[in-house]
């Protein structure tokens, strides 16, 4: 049998058809567009990512359609996609790295609590979170509110039209602020909280839970479809990232500290998520919510090349001594700082500075934000000592060799570097039986390649560039709030 994987991304949906031994036989993508009404808000039409996906399950089913067994999903969190009674979609989906709700996100941290929501929820609020984004609506958007009949994750949305199933997996339902994320039930408390009807939401499920079967219209009449995961635990999954204490390092858009945990456990300041894991188990998480797409702004948008290569040219010979810094907040903050109004920035500039200098400081600078998140994993008594790297900056030898350095973890990548399809792909194929549970099916196909050790001279050098880039934030955090705060 053959297994479909979907990559739901935030710039593109990604396809891949697999055998039952892992092996990839086809890969499609398409992209679409992201919308930004306002500055700071982000949001994207969910018919873009249903005909995108529905045209890549067409190629990578062609000539195989009765041998497809399963197909499954990772998919960009958080977002809010709501339906009609008639299962329209009511408006565009309020994406994960959109920052309009601030004043909701305070809300739930001061009014209702940060120790209650920590209760309810194992988690804070954080703008790019669900339940901010319901909060919004209903305050902003009363007359939408109003014709809510389904609340969905942009994953969710894609099996719905599948099948016809209303439903959500753990790991994903972790970051709506709704998941009582220890007893793995929807909180009864944050649904009251957030005027949200309990008929509203999916049924949950385990990420290689079967959910239902394909509809007839795609003409795949031997395939089930699984929940899936969020596209950090898929990707998780897509790397290995299965037993206790492993952990997987993403580049992608977004930037993620993924640790994979037995137990439930939560940090006791709350700067790591504490999630349902797509193994039925839990994971700590640290998020920033911009990483490869800060190397891609520079180079793209600022430099105007899609010369990734040229445009570090060089800076290898200045690692760990680089004197100019960049703070990766283009759109503010989530682990550690929660703050909305966090900008990008350089700092160190002088009229020698090269072009070399600044590419090399928004690579160092994104790694820096990813040590924040390790910090606190560390600080919590976990023991991170190796990672897996993966996401489209882990295909830069120089951006690894610097997250190495930077973290003091060795690095290595996987034989397969597409993430969360690729884990996808391995939650269809146990929903359909051919592994008896997710860590047997990890055992037999996952492998590692390419470690990268960090070198002793290069963490001493990159221990003291830690320590200037942590006073930064902070001594421009009142800064942000005064010049950004009403944005």
């Amino acid at each position: 049998m053959y297994y479909i994987g979907i990559d739901l991304g935030t710039s593109s949906v990604k396809g891949l058809l697999v055998d039952e031994k892992g092996k990839i036989i086809k890969e499609a993508s398409a992209n679409y567009s992201v919308y930004y009404p306002q500055s700071g808000w982000s949001e994207q039409n969910p018919q873009d990512w249903l005909n995108a996906t529905n045209g890549i399950i067409n190629d990578l089913s062609e000539g195989k359609k009765s041998e497809i067994g399963g197909i499954s999903f990772g998919g960009q969190m958080h977002g809010l996609v709501i339906l009609d009674e008639h299962d329209e979609v009511i408006r565009s989906c309020i994406l994960w790295n959109d920052g309009r709700t601030q004043k909701q996100t305070a809300y739930l941290n001061e009014q209702v609590g940060k120790e209650k929501l920590s209760e309810f929820t194992a988690n804070v609020a954080f703008a790019g979170f669900t339940a901010p984004k319901i909060l919004w609506v209903k305050e902003n958007e009363p007359e939408n509110f109003a014709r809510i009949s389904k609340i969905m994750l942009p994953k969710d949305y894609l099996a719905y039209m599948l099948t016809g199933v209303h439903a959500t997996d753990y790991s994903d339902a972790s970051g709506t602020l709704l998941l009582d994320v220890k007893n793995k039930r929807w909180s009864d408390e944050m649904c009251e909280i957030c005027s949200v009807k309990k008929e509203w939401l999916p049924k949950l499920y385990e990420s290689f839970e079967v959910i239902g079967r394909v509809k007839a219209e795609y003409g795949l009449p031997n395939a089930v479809v699984t929940a899936g995961a969020g596209d950090n635990a898929a990707a998780a999954i897509g790397t290995g990232t299965v037993g206790d204490g492993d952990c997987n390092i993403s580049l992608g858009t977004s930037g993620t500290v993924f640790i994979s945990k037995d137990g439930f456990s939560v940090d006791d300041k709350n700067g790591l998520h504490s999630f349902v894991h797509a193994t039925g188990k839990w994971h700590l998480m640290g998020c920033i919510l911009s990483a490869a797409s800060c190397n891609k702004w520079w180079i793209e948008d600022i430099l105007k090349s899609d010369n990734y290569d040229l445009a570090t040219h060089g800076a290898e010979e200045k690692l760990g001594k680089n004197d100019v810094f960049f703070l990766p907040y283009l759109m503010g903050e989530r682990s550690p700082h929660n703050d909305v109004n966090a900008r990008g920035s350089f700092i160190g500039l002088r009229p020698d500075t090269s072009r070399e200098e600044m590419a090399l400081a928004v690579m160092e600078g994104v790694a820096f934000a990813l040590k924040d998140c390790i910090e606190i994993a560390r600080y919590s008594g976990l023991t991170v000592n190796s990672s897996n790297i993966c996401g489209g900056g882990a295909k830069s030898k120089l951006w690894k060799k610097i997250v190495a350095n930077v973290l003091n973890l060795e690095v290595y990548c996987t034989e397969t570097e597409q993430g969360p399809a690729y884990g996808a792909a391995i939650l269809a194929m146990v929903g359909n039986g051919e592994y008896k549970d997710v860590s047997s099916a990890c055992k037999n196909i996952v492998r590692k390649k390419d470690l990268i050790k960090p070198d002793a001279v290069l963490v001493k050098l990159y221990e003291k560039k830690y320590a200037a880039f942590k006073t930064l934030y902070p001594s421009l955090k009142d800064f942000f709030a005064l010049t950004y705060g009403n944005n």
